[in-house]
């Protein structure tokens, strides 16, 4: 039996990457899942990587779920307002919010050369490309979103990161931006501690996506699929005690250990930590 049957899910940023990966999972157990980004069929937001929200949203309906793409730029929050007032005049309720949206790579072509650079040969472009679109984006999906979970007074939101707030992430902007997403996790749990809320980060290791190349060889041991992180959400939301790790950043590789999942090919892979 789907264990998220009758439950409504949304996941920014899924049209690729790590937000695909969970919005299908969320789909295979039943789940009605929003599915946004900024690409649709025939406009790719970036040229390179030619994925959508309507084929994200096809593949969960594939998978079990009911899938509805949408595109929605986060960064614009008339945009955000519009989501979420689109789920309440749907389906009046919001169960599971995953703020998965992330920017500020591009080009992406030129991503392993810049992040290498010292922080005083760096342009603040990447600083507002990773603030704008990532650590305000989850922001701004938390603040309007948030008020259509507390109307029921539970449910779970899951922050991605890629970080538990322990290591140097070896670039300046990517680990204060990274590294706020953990602290906004805490503050955000502190404010909405007197509900049944959870609210969490979730931190996946090396993921097999398209902008992955150039690894070490310990990397591309420790890659893992989009799947995993995936049924990392979707252990945490079939958890009837989730809230009492509200508050909390975890690794993807911890909660497979913890819930009892492996990865498609049967795996645990351990969290991977960047050493600078």
């Amino acid at each position: 039996m789907a264990r998220l049957g009758g439950r409504v899910a949304l996941v920014t940023g899924a049209s690729r990457g790590a937000g695909r990966g969970i919005a299908t999972a969320l789909g295979t157990e039943g789940a009605t899942v929003y599915v946004t980004g900024r690409s649709s069929r025939g406009k790719p937001a970036v040229a390179e990587f030619p994925h959508s929200v309507e084929e994200t949203a096809e593949e969960v309906t594939a998978a079990g779920g009911r899938g509805i793409g949408l595109v929605c730029d986060h960064t614009n929050d008339e945009d955000v307002r519009a989501l979420f007032g689109r789920i309440r005049d749907e389906h009046h309720h919001l169960d599971v919010l995953v703020a998965n949206a992330w920017g500020g790579y591009m080009p992406y072509r030129e991503h392993n050369e810049w992040f290498a650079q010292p922080f005083w040969e760096q342009s603040m472009e990447r600083w507002d490309g990773m603030f704008t679109a990532g650590l305000r984006s989850h922001l701004a999906t938390c603040l309007y979103g948030l008020p259509l979970l507390r109307d029921a007074g539970y449910g779970l939101i899951v922050l991605t990161t890629f970080s538990r707030g322990r290591r140097y992430l070896g670039n300046v902007f990517y680990d204060v931006a990274k590294n706020a997403v953990c602290r906004l996790v805490s503050a955000l749990a502190e404010e909405t501690k007197d509900s049944d809320l959870a609210i969490l980060g979730v931190s996946p290791g090396w993921m097999a996506v398209e902008r992955m190349t150039g690894l070490s060889q310990r990397q591309q041991a420790e890659m893992e699929s989009v799947a995993y992180i995936g049924r990392a959400v979707v252990e945490l939301a079939c958890d009837p005690a989730v809230s009492r790790r509200s508050g909390q950043t975890l690794a993807v590789g911890d909660l497979a250990r913890l819930y009892g999942f492996t990865d498609t090919d049967g795996r645990q892979p351990t969290p991977y930590v960047i050493e600078p």
